[in-house]
């Protein structure tokens, strides 16, 4: 009995291990469907050995910061490490809900670096309903971690 009794504690071990077990955690699936990898908790790290022209494919989680009330078009992600990545949604072939924010997500696509022009960054402050002291504070072009996704599951 007790040789049976670790064979199934074993059993178990390797089932969560490799994401067998069954989760309770659901998803709100939006974009093109993928298979979400296994989290690290440090899929942040991409970003630390990019240079401002390149990309990579990839996936990395985090936390919705903010979510372009328009229409949903863009959203902003808390990494664990304290930095926000800017995602866009490829070819805008699909949008989040505005009300996703604070809540957890697994994005699939494309990490890159932007230097985001002083034009743009006044765009998304008007997306976003700043007010036209905050817009006209924004005078110099600055880089940001961005992210193109093709596929986004939000925790439900």
């Amino acid at each position: 009995m007790k040789t049976f009794n670790i064979l199934i504690v074993i059993f178990l071990v390797v089932m969560n291990r490799y994401g067998l077990a069954q989760s309770n955690v659901s998803y709100d699936k939006f974009g093109t469907t993928f298979e979400k990898f296994e989290e690290t908790g440090s899929e942040w790290k991409v970003y630390e050995s990019l240079n401002a022209t390149d990309t990579i494919s990839t996936q990395i989680r985090g936390e919705i910061a903010e979510v372009c009330q328009a229409k949903g078009c863009w959203m902003k992600v808390d990494l664990d490490n304290g930095d926000q990545v800017f995602v866009k949604f490829k070819d805008y072939d699909f949008f989040v809900p505005k009300d996703a924010a604070q809540k957890d997500v697994v994005m699939n696509g494309k990490a890159f670096i932007e230097e985001m022009s002083v034009d743009e960054q006044k765009h998304y402050a008007e997306d976003k309903g700043a007010t036209k002291e905050a817009i006209a504070k924004i005078t110099k072009p600055r880089k940001t971690l961005r992210f193109e996704a093709d596929g986004v599951l939000i925790e439900k």
